[in-house]
C-alpha cells in the first residue's frame, strides 16, 4: 500500500492539524489506498526563518523523491500560495481556509479523477471549480485565475472566508494506534485570532477567532477517552478565547474545562498557551481545584517583552505588572511545582538597551521553568512589515544573554525535584535512548524525564527523580 508522510513545522496549533489531518488520511486508507505517494508540508509563516525551512524541505522531499506528490498546506500556503504552487514538485496548494478537505484533496490528486465533496466540485485540471460553498449559492472559482501566469503551477485551495478550517472528526484510534501515533495529542479547540499585534501575521494566515462547538468538543474528549487515551492537551491559537463567538454568549473556556474534568474520564487535561489577560478567576480557581491532580500544573504565558514601552508598541493587551500579578495568582493556586513558560521575542524594531535590560530583569524576577526565544521577523502584510531588522552582531548578543538567563532558570527549576516522587506519563522513546535502557517520559508539571528501563508508551507511572542528566531532563526510576 502507498503511503504518506507529513512533516510539520510551528506551533503547537499548527501540529495538532497535522496530527489530525494524519489520522483522518489513515482511515482513508483502510477503505481505500492512496494511489501514489504524498509528501504532506505542513508549514509555518510566523517568521521568515520558518518559510524559509519549509521551501527548504519541499526542495530536498523533491530532489529525494521526484515521483512523489508534495501537497503542502498550513499558513505559509495561506499567505503566499502562489510562490508554493510555482515550486517543482509541488502538487497543491492548501490554505488553511480548506485545511479540513485536505484528505479529500489529496485523494481525489492521487486519482486524478474528479472529487465531489458535498456540494462542491473539485478537480485537479486548471478549469473552473467550486472550491467553496459561499453564503447563498455556490460561487466558481477558476482554478486558472489563482496560478501563477502560464498555467504551469499547482492547484490552490484558498481564500479569506476560512469556512473549512476546522478539522472536527478527529480519528484517535489512529492517532494513538497508528505509524507516528501521538500519546498526548493536541485537540485544537479554538482557531484564529482578533488581536491585531503589530509584529503578527496570524488574523491574516488564519483568519478571525472561532470556537470549535461546545458538543463537539465533549465528543472528542470522550472519544480520546474510549480509544485508550490518558492525557489530552487542549491548543488553539487564541486558546482562552474559546466560546467567546458561540451561543448561547455564557460560554466560557473556564466553563469548558470545569465540564471536562467533572463529566469525563480524562486522566489528565493539559492546557496549552493562553494569553496572560485570559487567566481569568475561574480558571485559576480550577487551577487550585484540580492541579496536581487531572489538571497539570503547566501554564504556558506568552510574554514577548517584559518593557511596558515595548509591549505598547507591540500593542499588546497587558502591561508587565499584570502579567507578574497573573503568574503571582498561579503560583499560589498550584503551587511553586506550577511549571511556567513563556515566549520572549528578542530585537522587536525600537527596542533600546535599556529596553532589553528590562527584560532580562523582569525575567530574572519570575519563576520560569523555561522559556522559547525567537528573532524578531517582519512579516508581510502587518504593521511592522518593512521594519529594519536590529544589527546582527546586537541580535546575536541578546540572543545569547537570553539563552543563557533561560538555561539558568530550566536547570534551577528541574534540580528542585531531585530527590522527589513525581506522576509521569511514557512518551514513544528515541532508538538512542532506548539503546541506553531507558524510556522517555514527561511529568505531569511538563518537564522530560529519562526512565530507567523499558516502558510502552500512554502509561501513567510513579516515579523517584534521582537526577539531571547532561540534558537538563530529569532522571528516574519507577517506584513500585
Amino acid at each position: 500500500m502507498a503511503g504518506f508522510h507529513i512533516e510539520h513545522f510551528g506551533c503547537r496549533a499548527a501540529r495538532a492539524d497535522g496530527e489530525a489531518m494524519a489520522g483522518n488520511l489513515r482511515a482513508l486508507h483502510a477503505r481505500e489506498p492512496l494511489a501514489a505517494d504524498v509528501v504532506i508540508v505542513n508549514t509555518c509563516s510566523v517568521t521568515a526563518e520558518a518559510d524559509r525551512a519549509a521551501r527548504a524541505f519541499i526542495r530536498r522531499a523533491h530532489r529525494k523523491n521526484p515521483a512523489a506528490k508534495i501537497v503542502v498546506t498550513g499558513c505559509y500556503a495561506q499567505r503566499a500560495s502562489e510562490e508554493l504552487a510555482a515550486m517543482a514538485g509541488v502538487a497543491a496548494v492548501v490554505g488553511n481556509s480548506h485545511r479540513a478537505l485536505v484528505p479529500e484533496i489529496i485523494l481525489g490528486l492521487t486519482r486524478g479523477e474528479e472529487l465531489t465533496y458535498g456540494a462542491e466540485r473539485m478537480t485537479s485540471a486548471a478549469s473552473p471549480v467550486p472550491i467553496c460553498e459561499r453564503p447563498g449559492a455556490p460561487a466558481v472559482v477558476p482554478v486558472a485565475s489563482l496560478l501563477a501566469p502560464g498555467g504551469s503551477s499547482a492547484p490552490i485551495w484558498a481564500d479569506d472566508r476560512f469556512a473549512h478550517s476546522f478539522i472536527e472528526d478527529v480519528h484517535w484510534g489512529e492517532m494513538q494506534h497508528g505509524a507516528g501515533a501521538q500519546t498526548r495529542p493536541n485537540l485544537k479547540i479554538q482557531e484564529g485570532c482578533g488581536n491585531r499585534c503589530t509584529f503578527c501575521v496570524i488574523p491574516f494566515t488564519r483568519g478571525p477567532s472561532q470556537s470549535l462547538p461546545h458538543a463537539v468538543v465533549m465528543r472528542q474528549v470522550e472519544g480520546f477517552v474510549a480509544a485508550g487515551g490518558k492525557e489530552l492537551v487542549l491548543s488553539g491559537i487564541n486558546l482562552g478565547r474559546w466560546g467567546r463567538d458561540l451561543e448561547p454568549s455564557r460560554e466560557s473556556f473556564a466553563g469548558l474545562v470545569r465540564e471536562i474534568l467533572e463529566e469525563t474520564e480524562l486522566l489528565r487535561l493539559r492546557l496549552s498557551s493562553i494569553e496572560p489577560m485570559d487567566w481569568d478567576d475561574a480558571l485559576i480557581a480550577q487551577m487550585r481545584e484540580f492541579g496536581g491532580g487531572r489538571l497539570a500544573r503547566h501554564a504556558h504565558l506568552p510574554l514577548q517583552s517584559g518593557s511596558d514601552a515595548v509591549l505598547r508598541r507591540m500593542h499588546r493587551r497587558y502591561r508587565p505588572w499584570h502579567y507578574a500579578e497573573k503568574v503571582r495568582a498561579l503560583v499560589d493556586a498550584a503551587g511553586p511545582d506550577l511549571t511556567l513558560g513563556a515566549d520572549v521575542m528578542v530585537g522587536f524594531p525600537g527596542e533600546t538597551d535599556s529596553e532589553f535590560e528590562e527584560t532580562l530583569a523582569f525575567i530574572r524576577a519570575l519563576p520560569f521553568g523555561y522559556l522559547h526565544l525567537f528573532p524578531f521577523s517582519a512579516r508581510p502584510g502587518t504593521a511592522l512589515h518593512a521594519a529594519a531588522k536590529l544589527a546582527p552582531a546586537v541580535m546575536a548578543e541578546r540572543m545569547a544573554a537570553l539563552r543563557a538567563l533561560a538555561a539558568e532558570k530550566s536547570e534551577s527549576h528541574r534540580r528542585r525535584f531531585v530527590g522527589r516522587a513525581l506522576d509521569v506519563i511514557t512518551l514513544h522513546t528515541p532508538a538512542a535512548l532506548a539503546e541506553r535502557g531507558c524510556t522517555t517520559a514527561l511529568t505531569e508539571n511538563f518537564i522530560p524525564v529519562e526512565l530507567k528501563g523499558h516502558l510502552s508508551a500512554n502509561q501513567l507511572v510513579r516515579v523517584q527523580i534521582t537526577g539531571l542528566s547532561d540534558e537538563s531532563a530529569l532522571q528516574a526510576t519507577a517506584l513500585s
